[in-house]
């Protein structure tokens, strides 16, 4: 047995992994700030991501199920009952850039570095957090009532997600 790191073995350096692994989550983060919410409705988008984010842990590729189980080691397991803070970014727009940003530098990362089927899975992955989330509660209405399910920035974010993502 190697005492070297699975993202090692993976062809992936140290601050490589990093942002494998930190993307998804602000990916949840900024499907959910893309519409402004009640902390109750934004509390149940997070809860939506961090399904799609533990259910990743039986990923048939082993680059996703180890993403995933990073995640849920140092943000918390909802299998659990453990809840990682909710993040309200203060530039939720500043915010959706950077996390936009980031996904094409891990779209060039993973199609220099990953297995084909690895990179193809994780990039879906990512767009599946975002449509669960932003899927997750409606905006608008009244006591529940009405609203949308999907906002037009919503949908702009997950579409623009999936454009940093294609090759």
């Amino acid at each position: 047995m190697s005492d070297e790191p699975l993202y090692s073995m993976l062809g992936f350096t140290d601050s490589e992994w990093g942002l494998l692994v930190g993307l998804p989550q602000s990916v949840l983060t900024a499907a959910s700030a893309a519409s402004p919410d009640s902390t109750r409705k934004t509390r149940a988008e997070t809860a939506a991501g961090l399904d799609v984010i533990s259910d990743a842990r039986a990923s048939a590729s082993p680059m996703v199920a180890a993403v995933a189980g990073a995640i849920l080691s140092r943000a918390g397991d909802p299998e659990l009952g453990e809840e990682p803070p909710v993040i309200e970014p203060s530039d939720p727009i500043a915010y959706v850039e950077d996390v936009l940003g980031r996904a094409a530098e891990a779209n060039a990362l993973l199609v220099a570095k990953a297995e084909q089927a690895d990179a193809e899975t994780y990039k879906h992955w990512l767009v599946e957090i975002a449509e669960s989330v932003v899927g997750a509660a409606s905006t608008g209405g009244v006591l529940g009532l009405g609203g949308e399910t999907v906002t037009d920035s919503e949908r702009a974010f997950r579409d623009d997600l999936a454009k940093a993502l294609a090759d």
